[in-house]
């Protein structure tokens, strides 16, 4: 694929995936989320000019983007450490049972069709989305976390949807905090260290389901992870992650939520005309 491409086209599609890494590290470090919502369609839109067939593009998308978000999450989450920003405690109760559900997620991807996983995608951005834009921080079900087994019910779903979408968790996990009161500094802080262990399982899973697939995918790809994606995005999320943690301690948090909010929806939708129109 990339061998039939001319140098102008390459070099568009390199400028296109650092773009996409700066605006992931911000996205990452200003709401605790990996960026999975800015590296899925960017990801999606440069596989489909360079040709990749559609019954793996989403599969290489998900893929690409667990592996892009690793050091993006490391980085996110030491800034926010250091800010005293979050909850340690949360943080393990959730490591297994997320692990567990991001397995689970890997496995069922190499199965179902590239649609399914783009529906996922639609249904779980549009959740996120919409709750930015309504700005509703202040909903709560409870004035503390609950107990051990529902916490656990919590870190597998989490797990579960971070594998079928391509996302750490960070912004699912931010939600959930903030139904049981958690401030929204720690519940964002929080959430960032939780994208450093779930990815790397979906990575090995999704790297293995899509061994058997290597003739449809592009050169350089491990599976359904490209390295090209990896490499040329990951630098730079992992670097402007710190930059975007230092903004969400100075900029409005409404702001950011109503940006993000848009930006999500608008994704959701080109999605939804990726379905309908496959």
């Amino acid at each position: 694929m990339l061998s039939s491409m001319s140098w102008g086209d390459l070099a568009s599609l390199c400028l296109a995936l650092l773009a996409g890494g700066i605006l992931t590290g911000l996205i990452a470090g200003m709401l605790g989320v990996g960026g999975g919502g800015v590296m899925v369609p960017v990801l999606y839109e440069v596989f489909r000019v360079i040709g990749v067939e559609e019954s793996v593009r989403m599969q290489l998308c998900v893929g690409t983007s667990l592996a892009i978000i690793i050091p993006t999450a490391v980085t996110s989450y030491r800034a926010h450490q250091k800010k005293g920003a979050v909850l340690p405690g949360v943080v393990k109760r959730w490591r297994l049972p997320a692990i567990a559900g991001i397995i689970t997620g890997s496995a069922i991807a190499a199965f179902v069709p590239g649609w399914v996983l783009q529906a996922v995608f639609v249904v779980v951005v549009s959740v996120l989305g919409v709750k930015s834009l309504i700005g509703r921080n202040d909903i709560q079900i409870g004035a503390q976390l609950p107990g051990p087994g529902l916490m656990s019910v919590y870190g597998f779903v989490i797990g579960l949807a971070s594998s079928l979408v391509g996302i750490s968790g960070g912004g699912i996990a931010t939600n959930i905090l903030l139904l049981y009161g958690v401030p929204i500094h720690a519940a964002v802080g929080t959430s960032a260290g939780i994208g450093i262990f779930i990815p790397l399982p979906g990575v090995i899973g999704y790297a293995v389901a899509g061994w058997p697939h290597l003739s449809e995918l592009p050169p350089l790809s491990l599976g359904y992870v490209s390295v090209l994606g990896f490499v040329l995005m990951a630098p730079l999320a992992a670097v402007f992650a710190p930059v975007g943690a230092r903004l969400a301690h100075r900029l409005s948090r409404r702001h950011l939520e109503i940006g993000f909010g848009a930006f999500l929806l608008v994704v959701a939708a080109r999605f939804v005309v990726a379905i309908v129109w496959r």
